[in-house]
């Protein structure tokens, strides 16, 4: 499994911790410095059938200081995925990535585990 998370995110760092406690093996991806690529995310909303909104950190300064969501019900698709693919502050973390599964955010991966 690869996770990917932001570093200094004290809520991916609690995800971590409860995976080694439950003895998961998993590789670490720092969403910053290996950002999304738009091919990942249009790969992952094909195969997972998720909604591209979902995949927004709605509550990073990013998203705030750009004021996405009030341009979020204009952008197109693929204007969604370009943002997400720019800039990894802009994508909710941690996302678990497993061969036949994906898991965005700590409750779905905390849940999981």
């Amino acid at each position: 499994m690869t996770i990917l998370i932001y570093p200094k995110c004290s809520t991916c760092n609690r995800v971590l911790k409860v995976l080694d406690e439950k003895k998961h093996f998993y590789i670490i991806r720092d969403i910053v410095k290996n950002n999304p690529t738009t091919s990942e995310i249009k790969s992952w909303i094909n195969k997972y059938n998720i909604d591209i909104n979902i995949l927004f950190n709605t509550r990073g300064t990013i998203y705030k200081d750009q004021q996405l969501s009030q341009k979020m019900s204009s952008l197109s698709f693929d204007e969604k995925v370009d943002l997400l693919a720019s800039n990894g502050m802009l994508v909710k973390r941690p996302i678990l990535l497993g061969d036949d599964f994906i898991l965005i955010g700590a409750q779905e991966i905390e849940k999981w585990a």
